[in-house]
C-alpha cells in the first residue's frame, strides 16, 4: 500500500475515508489517525493498525457543537456552555452515546467523547464528508504523539491510506477529555486545557445570585429561601470566619497589619472589630485584606459546585459590591431594614451591647448605597415570617422568568 500525502485538495482523502480506509489529519494538538467513526470496519482497522488495546475506547471529531444531540443522549446544558467556549479546541467532552455508534467505538462502554478540532484542513474534511471521525493519536500505541506529517509518515508509511500535510501542530499535546456523562463532572485525561480553565466556564454558565445589605438586615434569610430552592448558598461572612480558623497566610496578614488584635498567632476578633469599627480608614485596610481571601475561597467553592454539575448558586456579602464579586452575579439584590430592627437584631445575635450595635451599623454603607448600586431591593420592613415568604416569592418568580 502506498500512503498518499494531501495538502490542498481533500477529495481524495474524503473518498479514503467514505470507502472504509483511514487517513492520518492535523489537529492544533497534535495528528490523528482518522477512519468513519460509524463504519465499524473502519474503526477496528484503526485498533489494529495502532496496536490499540481493545479495551480503551475512541473518542470521535465532529463538525461542530450541533452535532452533539446527533451522536449522543441527554446531552445537559454545560456541554453546551464548555463547546461555546473551548470549540473548536483541545477539548474532549465525553457524553452517553447514542445506539447507533459501533459498540466497537464505545469498547464496551455506553460513553463517547466528541471534539471539534482547531484545524482548517481537519474541519473542512468532517465538512466534506459529513461523518464523524473516529481518531486517536496517529501513533503506535505507547509512542509519542506525532506533532507533523512527518513523523506520522515515519510510523505508518505503507500501512495506512493517507495523510493530510496540515503542518507543524501549534500545541502538540492532546486534548483534555472531561466526561460530562454522570455527576461529579470528570478529568479523565489531563491535557493541553488546564482544569481549573473548565470550571471557570462552568461557573461563568451558571445562575449566580448576589445578597447584600447591612447588618441585622435579614440578608441570612434572604440566602436561606435560595438555598431551599436549590442553589449553593455561600455567607461570605462565614467564609472569613472559617478562613481565620484555618488559613494561616489570612492570619499572619492580619497579625502584621493590626498588631494590637493578634493573639498568640491568631487574632482576637472581638478587639480587631474594636479597631475597625471605630475608625473608617482600619475598616478598608481590613477589607482590603479579607477580600483577597474570600474571594480565592468563594471562588474555589464555586468551581467545585460547578464541576458536581451544579447551576445555581448564590453569595451573601455586605461588601459584596466592593469586594469584587458582583461582578460573577446575574443580579444583585439589596436587603434593608430600619435601623432599631437592625440594632435589636445584632444584639441578639452577637450578644453585645446596643451601643456597640449601633456603632456597627454607622461604619457600614447606608441604604441609599444599596438602592443606588443593586438591582432590585428587598425591604425587611415585617415580621420573620411574611418576609420568609416575600423571599421565596420574589426569588422563585425571578429563577423561573429567567430559566
Amino acid at each position: 500500500m502506498k500512503t498518499r500525502v494531501f495538502t490542498d485538495s481533500l477529495r481524495g482523502a474524503a473518498e479514503i475515508l467514505r470507502g472504509g480506509g483511514l487517513v492520518a489529519v492535523p489537529t492544533e494538538t497534535v495528528y490523528g489517525l482518522a477512519g468513519n467513526g460509524l463504519d465499524a470496519g473502519a474503526v477496528e482497522k484503526i485498533y489494529e493498525v495502532k496496536g490499540r488495546p481493545a479495551v480503551k475506547p475512541l473518542s470521535l471529531m465532529v463538525a461542530g457543537p450541533e452535532e452533539m444531540e446527533r451522536y449522543c443522549l441527554d446531552v445537559p446544558p454545560q456541554a453546551r456552555t464548555l463547546a461555546a467556549r473551548f470549540w473548536p479546541g483541545p477539548l474532549t467532552i465525553v457524553l452517553r452515546a447514542r445506539p447507533e455508534i459501533p459498540p466497537v467505538v464505545l469498547a464496551g462502554g455506553d460513553t463517547v467523547g466528541l471534539r471539534w478540532p482547531d484545524h482548517p484542513l481537519t474541519l473542512a474534511l468532517l465538512r466534506e464528508t459529513a461523518l464523524p471521525f473516529a481518531a486517536p493519536s496517529a501513533n503506535p500505541s505507547g509512542e509519542p504523539s506525532p506533532k507533523d506529517a512527518r513523523q506520522v509518515l515515519a510510523y505508518f508509511d505503507g500501512k495506512i491510506e493517507g495523510v493530510v500535510d496540515g503542518g507543524a501542530c501549534g500545541i502538540g499535546r492532546e486534548s483534555t477529555v472531561l466526561s460530562l456523562a454522570s455527576t461529579p463532572y470528570r478529568i479523565l485525561r489531563p491535557g493541553a486545557l488546564a482544569g481549573e480553565e473548565i470550571a471557570d466556564a462552568l461557573v461563568d454558565g451558571m445562575r449566580i445570585f448576589g445578597v447584600t445589605g447591612g447588618s441585622g438586615s435579614g440578608k441570612t434569610t434572604a440566602l436561606a429561601v435560595l438555598r431551599e430552592l436549590g442553589a449553593l448558598a455561600i455567607d461570605c461572612d462565614e467564609v472569613y470566619h472559617e478562613l481565620l480558623e484555618n488559613d494561616a497566610a489570612l492570619r499572619a496578614a492580619l497579625c502584621a497589619r493590626f498588631p494590637a488584635a493578634a493573639r498568640d498567632g491568631g487574632i482576637d476578633r472581638a478587639a480587631l472589630a474594636a479597631i475597625v469599627f471605630a475608625d473608617p480608614c482600619e475598616l478598608e485596610a481590613l477589607n482590603g485584606i479579607s477580600h483577597r481571601f474570600v474571594r480565592e475561597e468563594v471562588t474555589r467553592r464555586l468551581r467545585a459546585w460547578a464541576m458536581a454539575g451544579g447551576t445555581l448558586a448564590a453569595l451573601d456579602a455586605i461588601e459584596l459590591i466592593s469586594g469584587g464579586l458582583a461582578a460573577r452575579c446575574e443580579r444583585v439584590v439589596g436587603v434593608i431594614a430600619g435601623r432599631e430592627a437592625r440594632i435589636a437584631r445584632i444584639m441578639r445575635r452577637d450578644s453585645i451591647s446596643a451601643e456597640r450595635a449601633a456603632a456597627r451599623l454607622d461604619a457600614q454603607r447606608s441604604d441609599d448605597y444599596f438602592r443606588e448600586n443593586c438591582d432590585d431591593i428587598l425591604s425587611n420592613d415585617a415580621d420573620a415570617a411574611t418576609f420568609y415568604q416575600a423571599c421565596k416569592r420574589y426569588f422563585s418568580e425571578v429563577i423561573q422568568s429567567h430559566g
